[in-house]
């Protein structure tokens, strides 16, 4: 009976224990950050990534010389008509990127999986923030949380706000959700769900999309 009394004791001493620290955590604001880091172990099977390969419609076109390959995209056109603010306070707008090829991620300080995915997007961007635009627009309401979280992690990401009415075709039930537009205006890629974007995969992709 005493040692059941013990077993007892032993186990409510570890559960104030665990629950302690939950509690510390997020009264911090570090499980946010506790758990976006065990789920990196999750990104590194590269099961959560987008299938790039199923992004082209490939068709045989028969001609009377030769038979020759074209690509077709399926994709619809990317609506522009949405409006941000920089971290300066400045309003521009998407339209403003046209031409290029578009990486569209939506974040939050507060989500996981987005602190999850944001490392790969950082080494994304530093390997290609010449070539591409980035446009890492954060859910939070207080748009001075994304900021410090950017610089307190050492990114250099283009951090954006809302500055006017989110177009219907990119209302998402999750984040992150990431957005790819071509340089053509198309919408590309939608992929729901974190991902590790820092891929010789997904670089090849985005590369094709010029």
């Amino acid at each position: 009976m005493n040692k059941n009394k013990k077993d007892i004791k032993r186990g409510w001493i570890q559960y104030a224990v665990f629950a302690i620290i939950a509690l510390t955590l997020y009264a911090t604001g570090l499980h946010t950050e506790v758990i976006g880091f065990a789920q990196r172990g999750l990104l590194m099977t590269g099961l959560m990534n987008p299938d790039v390969k199923e992004e082209k419609i490939i068709a045989r076109i028969e001609s009377d010389d030769s038979t020759s390959l074209e690509t077709f995209r399926k994709d619809p056109k990317a609506n522009f008509n949405m409006n941000l603010k920089n971290e300066k306070g400045e309003i521009i707008s998407l339209s403003e990127l046209k031409g290029k090829v578009i990486f569209l991620n939506f974040w939050a300080t507060w989500c996981p999986p987005c602190v999850a995915e944001m490392p790969s997007i950082d080494q994304l961007h530093e390997k290609m923030g010449g070539e591409i635009a980035f446009v890492m627009l954060s859910m939070d309401q207080d748009f001075n949380k994304a900021i410090s979280f950017n610089k307190r992690k050492g990114y250099d990401l283009p951090i954006y706000q809302l500055a006017g009415p989110l177009p219907d075709m990119y209302r998402s039930s999750a984040i992150p959700t990431t957005f790819v537009i071509d340089a053509d205006g198309n919408l590309a890629l939608t992929h729901k769900g974190m991902a590790d974007y820092n891929t010789d995969e997904f670089k090849d992709f985005l590369k094709s999309l010029k």
